[in-house]
């Protein structure tokens, strides 16, 4: 983002706000992982530990997760990308 048009305090200020809110997509992207993949996996409570399948399911689901997150990061540059090249953009 180009903030050349704010003073130092303004671009210091709005900095800290997209850190911040950057932060809260990530702390609402990794519970959801975590409850996603606990829901799906987490099966003997007999123990503290987990059994085999669990730490299988655990490993698959988040190895999942992370691919469909690359592969939607991924078509949304590609879909912005585009958008930036389109002749009817006007910024």
């Amino acid at each position: 983002m180009d903030f050349s048009q704010f003073n130092g305090t303004e671009q210091a200020h709005m900095t800290k706000v997209i850190e911040k809110k950057q932060m809260q997509d990530f702390m609402r992207l990794y519970s959801g992982l975590v409850e996603r993949c606990f829901n799906a996996c987490a099966q003997d409570f007999t123990s503290k530990a987990l059994t085999t399948n669990e730490s299988t399911c655990v490993q698959n689901c988040t190895d999942k997760f992370l691919k469909h997150s690359e592969r939607v990061g991924a078509r949304f540059a590609e879909h912005n990308a585009g958008e930036w090249r389109s002749p009817h953009f006007i910024i």
